[in-house]
C-alpha cells in the first residue's frame, strides 16, 4: 500500500478537471478504458455472455479455444468466455464492497483517534499497531474461519483485515487537519465534536480518502479472488474469477486457457486500478506532479 501519511490531509480538493486530467496520460487513459470494459461487462453481462455461465455441456467438455468457443470451455463443457464475463459481476463489486466497508469502520475510527487523541488514541493506536502485526490476507482467513464460507463472509472478513491499514492512515492525516484554525474555532464556538468531525474534518482529508480507496481497490479485489481461490468464498458453479482459477489448476498441463482467461480479467482489473490510482495520486499531490508519464 502506498504511504499516504504525509499528504497533506487539508489542502482543498484540486480545480482542474480530474478526469480531464487523467484521460490527457496515455497509461491512465488505456488503464480507464480497460476499466470501463470490465465495467461494461459486468452490468451487461447478460447480454454481452455467448452461452449461460453456469449451463453445463455447451461444449465438448476441455475443448480448445475456437470459433463457437473463444476462450474454451472447461471440465463441465461450460463456456470459459461467458463464465469470465459473468464472473465481473462477482469479482468487481465484491471487491468494490469490502473497500468501501473497510474504508467507512476504517475512516470512522480513524477519525476519532485523530481527532480525540490523549488516552483514547494511545490505546486505540497501540492496537491497530498489533492488528497491524498480522498478515492482513492471514487475518481474513482467520475471520472466514469463524464466519464460514460465501462472498458475504469474504466481503466482511477481508473489510476487517483492512480496517487497520486506513485507520492509521486516516488517523495521521486528521491529526494534520486538527491544527488548522478552522477547527479552534468551531471548538470555541461549541460546536459538537461530531459536527466538527464530519463537518470540517472528513472535508479536509477528503483527498486523502480518495486516494487511498483508489489505490486500495486492487488489493481489495485480490484478497476476495484469493479467499475464493481457496475455496473460502464464491462456492461452484457461480463463476467468479477467484473460484475459477483454482477450478482450472488442475487441468493448467491439459486445458491451460481455464486458468489463461479468468486471470487475464484479473490481471487486468487489479492493474488498470493501480495505475489509476498512482496517476490519480500525481495529480492531487501537487507535491509528485510530473513524477509520472
Amino acid at each position: 500500500m502506498a504511504d499516504l501519511t504525509n499528504f497533506p490531509a487539508a489542502a482543498a480538493p484540486p480545480r482542474h478537471n480530474v478526469m480531464l486530467e487523467l484521460l490527457k496520460r496515455p497509461v491512465s487513459a488505456v488503464a480507464l478504458f480497460i476499466l470501463l470494459v470490465l465495467v461494461v461487462c459486468a452490468v451487461f453481462a447478460p447480454w454481452i455472455a455467448p452461452f449461460d455461465a453456469t449451463r453445463a455441456h455447451v461444449g465438448i467438455p476441455l475443448e480448445a479455444p475456437s470459433a463457437s468457443h473463444l476462450f474454451g470451455t472447461d471440465l463441465h463443457g461450460r463456456d470459459v468466455l461467458s463464465r469470465v464475463v459473468w464472473g465481473a459481476r462477482y469479482s468487481l463489486p465484491v471487491g468494490l464492497a469490502t473497500l468501501l466497508l473497510g474504508l467507512l469502520v476504517g475512516g470512522t475510527l480513524g477519525v476519532m483517534l485523530g481527532y480525540f487523541g490523549g488516552r483514547f488514541d494511545a490505546v486505540g493506536a497501540r492496537i491497530v499497531d498489533v492488528m497491524l502485526g498480522f498478515p492482513a490476507i492471514i487475518m481474513a482467513i482467520m475471520v472466514v474461519s469463524v464466519l464460514g464460507v460465501g462472498l458475504v463472509k469474504v466481503v466482511i472478513a477481508v473489510a476487517i483485515a483492512d480496517i487497520p491499514r486506513f485507520a492509521r492512515v486516516i488517523r495521521a492525516a486528521t491529526i494534520v487537519a486538527r491544527q488548522n484554525l478552522y477547527v479552534e474555532a468551531a471548538q470555541a464556538m461549541g460546536a459538537s465534536s461530531a459536527r466538527i468531525m464530519f463537518l470540517h474534518l472528513l472535508p479536509a482529508i477528503q483527498p486523502t480518502v480518495i486516494l487511498l480507496g483508489t489505490l486500495n481497490l486492487g488489493s481489495a479485489i485480490l484478497a476476495t479472488a484469493t479467499l475464493s481461490f481457496l475455496g473460502l468464498g464464491n462456492q461452484p458453479p457461480t463463476p467468479e474469477w477467484g473460484s475459477m482459477l483454482n477450478d482450472g489448476r488442475d487441468y493448467i498441463r491439459y486445458a491451460p486457457w481455464m486458468m489463461i482467461a479468468p486471470g487475464l480479467a484479473l490481471f487486468m482489473a487489479i492493474i488498470s486500478v493501480n495505475l489509476i490510482g498512482d496517476h490519480l495520486s500525481d495529480i492531487m499531490d501537487p507535491r509528485s506532479r510530473g513524477r509520472l508519464a
